[in-house]
This record gives C-alpha cells, sequence and structure tokens, in this order.
C-alpha cells in the first residue's frame, strides 16, 4: 500500500505559506515606515505605502476566500493603516480663486543628466506651455540643447554641473532677483527667485537633494530638508511656491516635518496618488516630486505629464495668487 504524501508538500500548502510569508514581511515593512526619524534605513519603507496598501488588501481578500480567517483579518489591519495614511491626499483641496485671478502655470521636470532626450524634451515642454519652469540634473551639454527656450522663457538662472545636480529656472515673467545657493554640506545648488507676473511678487525655491541611497546620502538630504525653512521663510509674506525633486513621499516623516516648519501647503491635498518615478517601473512609482506653496497660493489643478524619456515624470501644477488684485504693476 502506497504512503499517502503528507499535506504540506501539496503545491496549495506550499503556495499559502509563501503568501502568508509575504504578508507578514509587507506587515512589518509597514511598521518600519515609521521609523523614519530614527534611522535612515527604516525611512526607506516609508515611501511605499500605496504598494503595501494594495498587495495587503489583496492578500486579505484572498486569505478570506481560503478560510485563513485570522490570517486575512491580520492584513486587512495592516493594509487599513496604510490607507490611513494615504487617503488625507484625496481630501483638503483648495477654494476656488478670487474672482480676476490669472491661472499661471508651473512645470517641474527631472531631464535625467546622461539618460534623457533632448529631443523628446523640446516636443513637451511647448505642448504644456509652463509660465514658469524647473529643469533638474541639467549639465552643459543639455544646456547646449536648450537654447531654443530662450525664446519663450528668455528669463532664466541655471547651474549646469555633470552630477545629476545641475538645476534652472526658466520663466516667462522677468526675474527681480535671482540666485543660486548651496543648502547643506552636499553642496548641491538651489534656485532662489522671484517672479515679477505684472500683479504679485511671486518668490520660487527650486530645490533638488539627493536621493537617500546610504547614510550619507541619507543624512545630506535630511539636512537639506532641514535647512529649506531657512530660505523660505525668509521669503514670506510673498506668495511662494517650491518645486523640486525631493527624493521623499508625501508620507515621510521628514517632509511632514518640512510643511509643518515653514507652513506650506502640499499641491497633492485633494488630487490623490501622483507617483512620478520611476517611470520605467510602475509597481514601484511613487511621488517624489513635489510643488509646495503658500496658503495664499490656491491650485486649480495638478498633474503629472507625459512621458519624456526621463526615470521621472513631468509634475504639472496650475495656481492662482489669491493677492494678486492687491500687487502693483512694476
Amino acid at each position: 500500500m502506497k504512503s499517502k504524501r503528507p499535506d504540506f508538500f501539496s503545491p496549495r500548502i506550499r503556495a499559502c505559506g509563501l503568501l502568508t510569508a509575504a504578508g507578514f514581511v509587507v506587515c512589518l515593512t509597514t511598521l518600519a515606515g515609521f521609523g523614519g526619524r530614527f534611522s535612515w534605513f527604516l525611512d526607506l519603507f516609508s515611501h511605499f505605502r500605496v504598494q503595501y496598501l494594495v498587495g495587503l488588501t489583496i492578500l486579505g481578500v484572498l486569505f478570506l476566500v481560503v478560510r485563513h480567517r485570522t490570517t486575512a483579518i491580520i492584513f486587512l489591519i495592516f493594509a487599513w493603516v496604510n490607507l490611513i495614511v494615504v487617503l488625507p491626499l484625496y481630501f483638503g483641496g483648495q477654494s476656488s480663486p478670487s474672482p480676476g485671478s490669472r491661472s499661471l502655470r508651473a512645470m517641474l521636470l527631472n531631464v535625467n543628466t546622461r539618460h534623457g532626450n533632448p529631443e523628446r524634451v523640446r516636443q513637451v515642454i511647448p505642448e504644456v506651455s509652463p509660465d514658469i519652469l524647473v529643469l533638474e540634473e541639467i549639465s552643459d551639454h543639455w544646456m547646449a540643447q536648450l537654447t531654443w527656450l530662450k525664446d519663450s522663457h528668455p528669463n532664466c538662472v541655471t547651474q549646469p554641473r555633470e552630477d545629476n545636480f545641475g538645476i534652472g529656472l526658466f520663466s516667462r515673467f522677468p526675474l527681480t532677483d535671482s540666485e543660486i545657493v548651496y543648502i547643506g554640506s552636499a553642496e548641491v545648488p538651489s534656485v532662489l527667485a522671484t517672479v515679477n507676473t505684472g500683479k504679485a511678487q511671486l518668490r520660487i525655491v527650486a530645490t533638488h537633494p539627493p536621493p537617500p541611497g546610504n547614510r550619507d546620502y541619507s543624512h545630506w538630504r535630511d539636512e537639506q530638508l532641514d535647512r529649506l525653512p531657512d530660505y523660505v521663510c525668509s521669503a514670506r509674506p510673498s506668495p511662494l511656491i517650491l518645486l523640486g525633486d525631493l527624493n521623499v513621499t508625501p508620507w515621510n516623516y521628514h517632509f511632514r516635518r518640512l510643511l509643518k516648519r515653514t507652513g506650506l501647503k502640499d499641491s497633492t491635498q485633494g488630487y490623490g496618488f501622483q507617483p512620478t518615478w520611476p517611470n520605467f517601473n510602475p509597481l514601484l512609482r511613487i511621488p517624489i516630486d513635489h510643488c509646495l506653496h503658500s496658503p495664499d497660493i490656491v491650485i486649480i489643478d495638478r498633474r503629472t505629464g507625459p512621458d519624456v524619456c526621463s526615470d521621472h515624470y513631468p509634475l504639472i501644477v496650475d495656481f492662482a495668487i489669491r493677492s494678486e488684485e492687491k500687487g502693483t504693476d512694476q
């Protein structure tokens, strides 16, 4: 008589065990993401809340179907934890702008120094037609390919570099003042400028902290985010927008701390999850390109732009300045 093969060798049991293990790993990373203030490594787990939410929800429903109720409930509870973190992005949108206020458009684009496509960028920027354009990761080669921008955006301040931290601000409006500053010990450039829209003086901060790939880079990113309030608050009470690939997501501790210390609003509020990086992997895509703004600015629309053959999608924000009617032409 043949002996019966133990049940734990069956494909169903093996699959169930693997899925259970995967689910508990995601539960652990859900908790780890709350420890970003204490450890650069734990901070890395804060960025994938939507992926955790979707994965745990699918596993929870699957385990309900196969009647593993205890495991299902655990996974669904942790899915709910991530939902609580993500859901606020879909609420809290701005009120309507004042009657007669102009709609302005800002565009942020990380072009990718070495692998970007200048021709594709040349196609997309005129299609979007931004009034204010911030380009990141520009090099001398990129600047040579961007000379056509002078026709549409004649006012600019740029600092090209070969190390992925070049940056430039291009404007249709005159710049009342502008400077390149180095915030933090990473010594990467940021742009501070005032744009004269004709009815208001709009302060622009454009910045690009290092990515948190290791302990040192994480420290440099956090230091730059920690010092940004000094530059933001010194410009108030002028209307202000901050644009940049900040290498953090909206639910990251350091990002939330930046909002609290500056009093700026996140343009994502009311528009939900709009991931911008990496465009080559939709499963891991997260929102690290940001537009923050002072309370006297109303966000009319916010969206990601088309593929420009970079690892980032562009960020496009339409906004109005509430105080424009109080401004004076200069």
